[in-house]
């Protein structure tokens, strides 16, 4: 028995059905199998929703809860979420220890390289220039003999480049399915799985092209077509691929999240500014990171009860004493504090005076258990239609762009599983659940 996941970052489940008449590979799956809404988990962002799914842990049980996360209670305490931070076993460390193999290529989270049952090739976000890559580490010889270079992702996908970009996401996507091929046929291997973060780059520059509800649409755009045809390209790999996999292999397809129009962006440190939670000793000349101004002292932590962090999703830290080096909220106020920031959050209005629709979560009541230093709260502006802007110099709050570049679309909470043979599931599965589906296809009821 095999069994193949093939992850497509960023796939969403509304916009892949509108889609599926053009892609004779999927449309063929769920013909003959099931095609689900996947439950992503809070925040729904690669990082880390793809080693949760891999865990069946949630991001407060991993410690883990975005692209970066604070290492210390220190202001500058950020860091990248590497391999070291996934400690839970994942599933293939499970099918290792029942005898079987794994061929893992390109999952986000797995850089630097660990020791697994099989082969292993790192996935995003593994720097660029990276050479200790994959495990075994003889395993790069293999792939410059098979390909030649490899890129885990496309170099920079917010740009106003688009004609560049496209080119660049299919040679990455044809190049990640070419050392799939490869994999699957050199390889041993009883569980294969592989991320193309394609999808979700395109969806990020081109959403606004192929989406006529998108309020910067401009059905006129010599891009209309690009998501459209993207899609039918990856669908072509696809097929290859599997075409290729023995016979009787089991295939599962499935995405991390959805994606949605990006309406706008929150600046979240302009409006805590206003509202006096955030002070400076000066204001910036220009837009400016926060991150830049806490390195360069420009914050006033002395008058400072919160601050917050730009992304998909906004990130909220308050300044508590004894806990942050310069921390000004008392302790014993502490749960007051949060609680008056997150209701006013919650009724931020648009520009227009219109509710945005604003969720705010509490990580510890959001996760099973909260490891690491969770932001102390979780932000979805207009349910994430909206992004938060980290960056203060704007004289407002309400933008209809991205600070870091452009970008078309925003997560949404539902990814897609879509299964040959048919599953006997609800039409909404949770994404915490794959990693106990892929044990039991394998007749293994093990936990944890």
């Amino acid at each position: 028995m095999r069994l193949a996941l093939i992850g497509l970052d960023g796939v969403d489940p509304g916009a892949l059905a509108q889609l599926l008449p053009d892609l004779p590979t999927l449309a063929g799956i769920v013909r003959g199998g099931s095609f689900l809404r996947l439950r992503s988990v809070d925040p729904p962002i690669t990082v880390p929703a793809w080693m949760c799914m891999m865990t069946g842990k949630d991001p407060g049980e991993l410690g883990v809860y975005g692209f970066r996360n604070r290492a210390d209670h220190s202001y500058t305490g950020l860091a990248l979420a590497t391999s070291a931070r996934f400690t839970a076993p994942a599933v293939w460390d499970i099918l290792g220890r029942h005898g079987l193999f794994s061929v893992l290529l390109g999952i986000p989270g797995t850089y630097p390289p660990k020791p697994v049952r099989g082969r292993l090739v790192s996935g995003f976000p593994a720097p660029e220039a990276a050479t200790d890559y994959t495990y075994p580490t003889s395993l790069a010889d293999d792939i410059r003999r098979w390909i030649g270079s490899y890129a885990f992702d496309v170099r920079e996908f917010r740009t106003e480049d688009k004609a560049g970009l496209l080119d660049q996401v299919r040679t990455a996507t044809a190049n990640r399915f070419a050392l799939a091929r490869r994999m699957v046929a050199e390889l041993r291997w009883d569980f294969f799985a592989m991320v193309e973060m394609g999808p979700d780059r395109v969806h990020h520059v081109f959403w606004a092209d192929h989406d006529p509800t998108h309020p910067k649409h401009d059905p006129g755009s010599a891009f209309r077509d690009a998501l459209r045809d993207y899609y039918r390209f990856l669908d072509h790999k696809l097929g290859e691929l599997l075409a290729g996999l023995p016979a009787g292999t089991q295939v599962l397809v499935a995405s991390d999240h959805g994606a949605q129009p990006m309406l706008g962006g929150i600046a979240v440190n302009e409006w805590l500014l206003q509202e006096g939670y955030l002070a400076l000793h000066e204001y910036p000349e220009r837009p400016t990171r926060i991150e830049a101004l806490i390195r360069e002292g420009v914050v006033d932590w002395s008058r400072t009860i919160a601050w917050g962090e730009g992304g998909y999703y906004g990130r909220v830290f308050l300044n508590v004493a004894g806990r942050e080096p310069a921390g000004v909220v008392p302790p014993g106020r502490y749960e007051e504090v949060r609680a008056e920031l997150a209701e006013r959050l919650t009724a931020l209005p648009d520009e227009h005076g219109c509710p945005l629709g604003t969720r705010v979560l509490y990580p510890e009541r959001t996760y099973r258990a909260v490891r690491g230093i969770p932001p102390d709260l979780i932000v979805y502006f207009g349910d994430l239609a909206w992004r938060s802007l980290g960056t203060v110099g704007w004289n407002r709050i309400h933008l209809h762009a991205n600070d870091t570049g452009p970008d078309d679309a925003n997560h949404a909470p539902c990814g897609i599983l879509i299964a040959e043979p048919r599953l006997d599931l609800e039409e909404e599965y949770g994404i915490l659940h794959v990693k106990d589906l892929i044990l039991s296809r394998f007749g293994i009821e093990e936990r944890g």
